[in-house]
């Protein structure tokens, strides 16, 4: 027997159908003598309209009364979903967060999980029942509902299952696992049997979209081995775990992309201690996070130029910021480029590979691809191009690292 922490997406929980159909693999688990806890998300497109209808009432909102709003989503799945494992004979009960509880800080919208109170959940197990939880959502400390952002429920289901002391955490999306790269972009992408914690997290946060970055993080603090896969199709997924679980590495285990960079270059600036400090201090305190960052110095020797790349949504707020620091700085001017994409390799391989980066280069220069800034890691090479290039780019570099498999059927 093992205790296993099952999530489901929106698109898994779109509708009744899909619901019903949840039920069933919940309850092969059961049948199969797990302890079995699951988190849902809301029903696809509920959240983006509890989100719509709060911000039509007040555009400058109340993050605790907006928490309260876009909570409701997973609520109502929640309990359609214990309905339809209790249809199956089933013995099941919905929780929300404040009910075990999840308990977070009060940082509305963007909670942080503290804690979570799973002694009720394990009495439950033992008298056979499942769990099913809202994700999303905790409780802060004032009391009031709490939403944890952008992918909390992956969040919350690895967090249950770090608490729980889970055999295994299951991710149900729209996908069937992991691949080598968008098997949109790249029709011979292939899927990924295992993949280390490490790699997950630079493919997520490099611009992968099976998962979300902190809930990765999570599951790597925590040893929590996770496994995506498919609600729609019964074929195995992708393992995430430790490195010591994979017998054999690849130099690079895929490709990620992020469309949604901007470039910004500040001009001249002043060539003295404690400037670069004021800039990107400034950005941190209006929650602008940078991410690739290259200081040339100037042909007068006085000066330097600054680049540095951000999220796209953050431009009109960096520049702003910027703008407030000239005088105090002195720089000259401020570029800013949105057409830009980054492309990223990433393998724990490279560690003991060298001529990862050479291989890099020369791709995208054969393909006439201009590189403009480089960042590297241990595990990752990531440079930023011309937006137009991304696709070409993803093509050309899958291929150079032999990562092409068999075209989709």
């Amino acid at each position: 027997m093992a205790r296993i922490v099952q999530k489901f997406g929106g698109t898994s929980v779109a509708d009744i159908e899909r619901i019903r159909n949840v039920a069933l693999r919940v309850k092969k688990e059961v049948d199969a003598g797990h302890e079995v806890a699951v988190v849902v998300s809301a029903m696809a497109g509920v959240t983006n309209q509890l989100v719509a209808y709060a911000r039509e009432m007040s555009v400058l909102h109340d993050a605790r009364e907006y928490d309260t709003i876009v909570a409701t989503g997973e609520q109502v799945t929640s309990g359609l979903l214990a309905m339809a494992l209790q249809n199956l004979g089933i013995n099941a009960r919905s929780w929300l967060g404040w009910q075990l509880p999840f308990k977070t800080d009060g940082v509305h919208s963007k909670a942080r999980i503290e804690s979570i109170e799973t002694a009720e959940i394990i009495k439950r197990f033992e008298q056979g029942q499942v769990a099913v939880l809202a994700g999303f959502q905790g409780i802060g400390p004032d009391n009031r509902i709490t939403t944890l952002g952008r992918g909390g429920s992956d969040t919350t289901a690895v967090a249950l299952a770090a608490a729980l002391n889970a055999d295994r955490c299951d991710i149900y999306t729209d996908v069937d696992g992991v691949y080598t790269t968008n098997p949109r972009i790249v029709p011979s992408a292939r899927k990924i049997e295992k993949i280390t914690y490490e790699e997950m997290l630079e493919l997520a946060s490099q611009g992968a979209k099976v998962l979300e970055t902190r809930s990765v993080a999570l599951a790597m603090r925590n040893n929590v081995r996770l496994q995506v896969l498919s609600s729609f199709v019964d074929a195995p997924g992708t393992l995430i775990c430790d490195e010591d679980e994979i017998v054999e590495q690849n130099v690079v285990s895929g490709i990620a992309y992020s469309p949604e960079e901007a470039k910004v270059t500040v001009r001249h600036v002043p060539d003295r201690p404690g400037v670069a400090a004021s800039i990107f201090g400034s950005l941190a305190d209006a929650a602008v996070n940078v991410d690739m960052i290259v200081q040339n110095v100037t042909e007068d020797g006085n000066t330097t130029d600054m680049t540095f790349t951000i999220g796209k949504t953050d431009l009109e707020r960096a520049k702003q910021v910027l703008e407030k620091l000239r005088d105090e700085l002195g720089f000259r001017e401020i570029n800013a480029d949105p057409n830009v994409a980054k492309v990223s390799v990433v393998g724990v391989g490279m560690r003991s590979q060298p001529g990862v980066a050479k291989t890099m280069f020369r791709t995208l220069s054969d393909k006439g691809i201009n590189i403009q800034v480089i960042s590297t890691s241990e595990i990752k090479v990531s440079v930023l191009i011309a937006a137009e290039y991304t696709e070409l780019a993803v093509r050309a570099l899958h291929t150079a690292y032999g990562l092409d498999g068999p075209p989709a059927s």
